[in-house]
């Protein structure tokens, strides 16, 4: 996907997703997965993923950054929002992404490196259901993959390790 000239991801934002993932490789809440909303410019939220914790699978990073990001600004509608994600959303966090109206989508791994480790992810990429969907969400993939797999590889080592 060709990318407009006026939008850059900002790799500040990223690392703050990935310092929220790193939290969870230390807590065992929910394995290495972060994001961030940033709006104009500035961090608004950062969340990680709580599943374990919270014993709910909605609890995906996203999902959560989306909850609090809405709880700050007192509204469901994120329209002026970028969303950072040291993943690619899964399918569950995209159709939120796309309900909330947030235009863009940053993400360091893919789908099919949680699956590798057994994560339990339906195979269907951010760009399929952009295309079959219809969203028009600006995706921008791989945005500092390197410091997001090596997430992935610290959880991998890790005796705290739950896949779902």
């Amino acid at each position: 996907m060709s990318h407009p000239p006026h939008f850059i991801p900002l790799a500040n934002a990223m690392q703050h997703a990935i310092r929220s993932a790193e939290e969870n490789l230390l807590s065992g809440d929910g394995g290495p997965f972060g994001a961030c909303l940033v709006q104009q410019g500035q961090l608004l939220v950062t969340a990680r993923n709580t599943v374990l914790r919270d014993t709910d699978a909605t609890c995906h990073a996203e999902i959560n950054a989306i909850r609090a990001a809405s709880r700050l600004l007192q509204r469901h509608t994120l329209s002026d929002c970028v969303i950072y994600s040291t993943t690619e959303p899964c399918p569950m966090c995209f159709a939120a992404i796309h309900w909330a109206g947030i235009p863009r989508i940053v993400y360091g791994t893919r789908i099919g490196d949680v699956q590798a480790l057994g994560f339990n992810e339906l195979p269907i990429s951010n760009q399929q259901m952009n295309q079959l969907g219809l969203a028009g969400i600006e995706i921008y993939p791989d945005f500092l993959r390197p410091a997001c797999e090596h997430l992935l590889q610290q959880w991998a080592q890790s005796a705290q390790r739950q896949a779902y």
